[in-house]
């Protein structure tokens, strides 16, 4: 027979001359006992037995920052959605609130470039935050394109509420530092994103 490849040899080709005999090719040879014929869909499967662990081993978990970092901020952020949720604040309503009360007359670039916020997220919810009488749009002293954000009296009076009730919730769930760990924490992280 020709070969339309010469030189070349296949698996096929070798497989019964040169392939080694293994349980597993020997296995598919060997014919099943006439007694065992009838049994192979009622036999069971034996399973390896299941790992106990006594203890889990977090230990390189707990090397990370990021881990670190996300379940301290876990900790305080279900805490801040139960406080806050009494003055309709989600963390970022509050963090746009407290800086437009800062900062009379941010625009919205400059609160999108202080916050890491993308345009588009950001107009909807300053609609949202001007719907509810919190905030109002001035015309910009400087350029006559754009407009500053203020809160209004009542967001300014909410976010006095609002804010007291942050740093509140936030020195109970660091009770377990002392003032200076608190302060080089803070000074640790904002190292990292700022």
């Amino acid at each position: 027979m020709n070969d339309p490849m010469p030189g070349i040899t296949r698996p096929s080709q070798t497989a019964s001359k040169t392939a080694p005999k293994t349980l597993a090719t020997a296995a598919l040879k060997t014919p099943l006992p006439a007694s065992s014929k009838g049994l192979r869909h009622s036999a069971k499967v034996i399973k390896p037995a299941a790992a106990c662990v006594e203890q889990v081993d977090t230990r390189y978990l707990q090397s990370l920052m990021g881990y670190n970092a996300r379940r301290a901020a876990l900790s305080i952020i279900e805490l801040f959605l139960e406080r806050l949720a009494p003055y309709g604040l989600k963390p970022v309503d509050f963090s746009v609130m407290s800086t437009i009360g800062h900062n009379p007359g941010v625009t919205s670039r400059q609160l999108c470039a202080a916050l890491n916020l993308l345009p588009p997220n950001l107009v909807g919810l300053i609609q949202s935050l001007e719907a509810r009488g919190l905030i109002e749009r001035k015309p910009h002293p400087h350029d006559g394109r754009a407009v500053g954000l203020h809160a209004t009296a009542k967001g300014q009076a909410l976010m006095v509420q609002a804010e007291q009730t942050a740093t509140e919730l936030e020195t109970e769930k660091t009770a377990k530092l002392t003032p200076a760990e608190r302060k080089t924490l803070l000074s640790l992280l904002q190292k990292i994103y700022l």
